[in-house]
């Protein structure tokens, strides 16, 4: 099977580094002067270096992948897809390995939902220089499936066995939907906070009052989750909370969002997690003021961060 990997930040890394060392052939499509010819992987996956092939432009992969990588950050994801296009019109599949909500609608809106393939990936990885990668936890297996079940089983299988002996544990699932908004609901309760005030998860949920408001994140998500019909494996925000907090946060509790870096460089990913839920909660003439503020605080720091200021919102 052959791939592409598009986005070769700590996620890309993993996939492009994990599959060439398993002698698949791969490539990543990186932006403009970002080429790399060797990963470093380090951290609980073991540590190895590995050669790779990247390219800045798609016009230089040489063969037609067949299955293509997604791991662009969620504001690249339509300039992407874009580009993709020629691939896909030629048999490729395009596998969603972004956090969020809305990369798997834009995809399926534009190629078909027999065309992309959705993932949750719950493991922790920092790229800690530009060809260097640390893998610091794995909550759980990456899930890899069809939400409308019309890309084949037996593909699917073949593929998530693929990832899990290069070294990525893997493992389809029909439910793939409800992994993803389980940790939807979970970036949106941790990343942003964590973000804004540049703790870990676990310093998070011990400060009573960032607690407080965890728990209203999640209130709003599972009124408007409810709005538009969208089930989830637990059936209030109170039984989520017990796993969240019993279940989710203990594995990672040492763990900084990404988004933390990404707003000290003024962007940000807010727009598919927490924003994403402001424009459902519209969409069904819901308040979520919550998350509504939140989300403005994150965009605060991004934007006084592209203008010359800290980039913090606090000190």
């Amino acid at each position: 099977m052959k791939f592409l990997v598009v986005g070769v930040g700590a996620v890309g890394s993993v996939f492009l580094s994990f599959l060439s060392r398993a002698g698949y052939k791969v490539v990543g499509l990186v932006k403009p002067g970002r080429s790399l010819s060797k990963i470093k992987v380090e951290g609980i996956w073991g540590e190895f270096e590995q050669e790779v092939i990247t390219v800045e432009d798609p016009g230089l992969v040489e063969y037609t992948p067949d299955v293509i990588v997604l791991a662009v950050k969620s504001y690249d994801t339509q300039s992407a897809l874009e580009q993709l296009s020629p691939f896909v019109e030629k048999g490729s599949y395009i596998l969603i390995a972004q956090n969020g909500y809305g990369n798997y609608e834009k995809a399926v809106e534009l190629f078909g939902d027999d065309k992309v393939i959705l993932s949750r990936i719950i493991f922790g990885a920092k790229r800690t220089s530009a060809d260097r990668v640390r893998i610091t936890v794995c909550a759980d297996s990456v899930v890899i499936g069809s939400p409308s079940g019309n890309i084949k089983e037996e593909f699917l299988n073949t593929l998530a066995d693929i990832f899990s002996k290069a070294g990525i544990p893997t493992r389809h699932d029909r439910e793939v939907y409800k992994y993803l908004w389980e940790k939807i609901i979970y970036n949106c309760a941790l990343n942003p906070l964590g973000a804004l005030f540049e703790l870990t998860y676990g310093q998070l949920v011990e400060n009573p009052y960032i607690r407080e408001i965890i728990n209203g994140i999640i209130d709003e998500i599972f009124m408007v989750l409810k709005a538009h019909g969208i089930e989830t494996f637990h059936s209030s925000s109170e039984e989520y909370k017990r796993h969240f907090y019993e279940k989710l946060v203990p594995p990672t509790a040492n763990h900084y969002p990404s988004m933390l870096e990404d707003i000290k460089k003024g962007k940000t990913e807010i727009d598919a997690l927490n924003g994403a839920i402001v424009e459902l909660g519209k969409q069904a003439n819901m308040e979520t003021p919550i998350n509504s503020v939140i989300t403005n605080m994150v965009k605060g720091v991004c934007y006084d961060k592209a203008f010359g200021g800290s980039g913090r919102c606090f000190g």
